[in-house]
């Protein structure tokens, strides 16, 4: 029996062992890290198909959606940006869901709002993170099945270096 707080010593076949299962262990870590690096998404390419997927056969217009975004991102870890949808919101007509992309993040779906009527505008706020100088693209889907969208470029800097 030992006492708390004693401290024991390894003898050289547990250090062997122990030395051993970081070795394996590292190595199984960086062919993690190598097999998900080759998992991730080309840069740019999907947010097209993402558009197409939540369309449908819709062609989204221009307008309805007010998008402010700064134009220069110095931090593209926190972009803010909000977005406000010209609607009644009545039970008729309304705003039933708000879908913001990126055309140049590994991932293009930056996130999905959804209304009702009782949720009186269709506004939402927020902060991105930008991988790099992209457009953002909204769009927006009213009860009745129409689309809108809004698109604006956003320049993001890195190390405060201009465009």
């Amino acid at each position: 029996m030992r006492a708390i707080g004693q401290i024991r010593t390894a003898n050289r076949r547990e250090l062997v062992l122990g030395a051993s299962a970081v070795v394996l262990m590292s190595d199984l870590v960086a062919r993690m890290m190598v097999a998900t690096a080759s998992a991730q998404p080309v840069q740019g390419a999907g947010w097209q198909e993402l558009m197409r997927k939540i369309l449908g056969d819709a062609k989204p217009v221009q307008g309805q959606i007010k998008l402010e975004v700064p134009e220069i991102a110095e931090n593209g870890n926190t972009v803010p940006f909000t977005a406000t949808v010209e609607s009644p919101m009545t039970e008729v007509d309304y705003v039933k869901s708000l879908h913001v992309l990126s055309t140049a993040n590994p991932v293009p779906a930056i996130a999905a709002f959804h209304f009702t009527p009782l949720s009186g505008r269709a506004i939402v706020s927020s902060r991105i993170r930008l991988a790099q100088t992209q457009d953002i693209v909204v769009l927006a889907q009213h009860s009745t099945g129409r689309f809108v969208m809004q698109r604006r470029e956003v320049k993001v800097t890195i190390g405060g270096c201009g465009g």
